[in-house]
């Protein structure tokens, strides 16, 4: 009976390790979605699928997803390390009432790279893409616009998690009836930093906030016109916020210093705004802004 009994327990590790082994050989390193693919394919080039949500499980972790050919590819969430990439295609994510991208890997070193995407909320969607747990967050060369919390909403709750955007529109986005909600929010709960550059917030209720007591957020090369209430805000006491090099103009107020806020303004023009500072914190100057009007700010001696 014990070498029944013994036997039986081999046969079942062998047949469990058999399955994982036939799992792992099923994820590829690189995988493809079009806009006539079908989710029942293994996601090859020649037999591509056709949402990211059906490829991601397909895809092994730290591999990449490309778009074949245009198309919508739908919501999706990501538990792990992974590139979506669309290079020179219409690569849609519509959603209705919901997010659209929710990033919520485990890892602050966890690489998520979203590149190329046209994601569209239709004024009723949530968030373009939200940041939860943690990780690297590389969001490139994408459209996000109408979505009525945030285009995009990062709030990790891992140490040390990461935001960069690069070359992005972030436009129309916010609840315009309850005059809520922002381009990009950066609110997290523990130590975190949010990095933009060649970043365009047009037309939201609020281009970019940063507030979070732990919060690091820099912006560079970027512009923020049009939007309700502020361009760019340090909205919260502890949260730090650097700007450079950047246009801040035809917003309700062009810069937000929040009380206990560290706001610091370099190389920027802050103009044609219904107010050029607000806010009851103190803002930073290296004196070498272009603002239209007279305003207090704190002066930093360049070095």
């Amino acid at each position: 009976m014990n070498k029944v009994r013994f036997a039986f327990r081999i046969l079942t590790f062998l047949s469990v390790a058999i399955a994982f082994t036939a799992m792992a050989q099923a994820q590829a390193t690189r995988t493809w979605v079009s806009g006539v693919g079908d989710d029942a394919n293994p996601c090859s080039r020649t037999a591509p699928c056709k949402t990211f949500a059906g490829a991601i499980s397909k895809t092994a972790p730290a591999g990449e997803i490309n778009v074949l050919d245009p198309g919508g590819f739908g919501a999706v969430t990501i538990t792990k390390p992974i590139t979506i990439s669309s290079e020179g295609f219409e690569a849609g994510v519509l959603v209705s009432g919901t997010n659209a991208i929710i990033v919520n890997v485990p890892n602050a070193t966890d690489v998520v790279v979203l590149r190329g995407l046209d994601i569209e909320g239709l004024n009723t969607g949530l968030s373009g893409i939200t940041v939860l747990t943690g990780g690297t967050v590389q969001v490139e060369n994408c459209t996000i616009k109408q979505f009525t919390v945030a285009g995009i909403n990062f709030t990790p709750t891992v140490a040390n998690s990461k935001l960069f955007v690069l070359d992005t529109i972030v436009r129309n986005n916010g609840n315009f009836g309850a005059s809520s909600g922002q381009g990009i929010l950066v609110n997290p709960s523990v130590a975190a930093n949010a990095d933009l550059n060649r970043v365009r917030l047009e037309n939201n209720v609020a281009g970019l906030k940063a507030q979070g007591a732990t919060s690091k957020t820099s912006v560079s090369n970027s512009l923020a016109a049009n939007n309700a209430f502020a361009g760019f805000s340090g909205a919260a006491s502890g949260a730090i916020l650097n700007v450079d090099r950047s246009v801040s103009s035809h917003n309700g107020t062009g810069i937000v210093c929040a009380s206990g806020a560290i706001v610091r303004l370099g190389n920027n023009s802050i103009t044609d705004n219904g107010s050029a500072v607000g806010g009851t914190g103190t803002c930073s100057s290296f004196q070498n802004n272009n603002i239209d009007v007279v305003v207090a700010l704190t002066p930093i001696n360049p070095q």
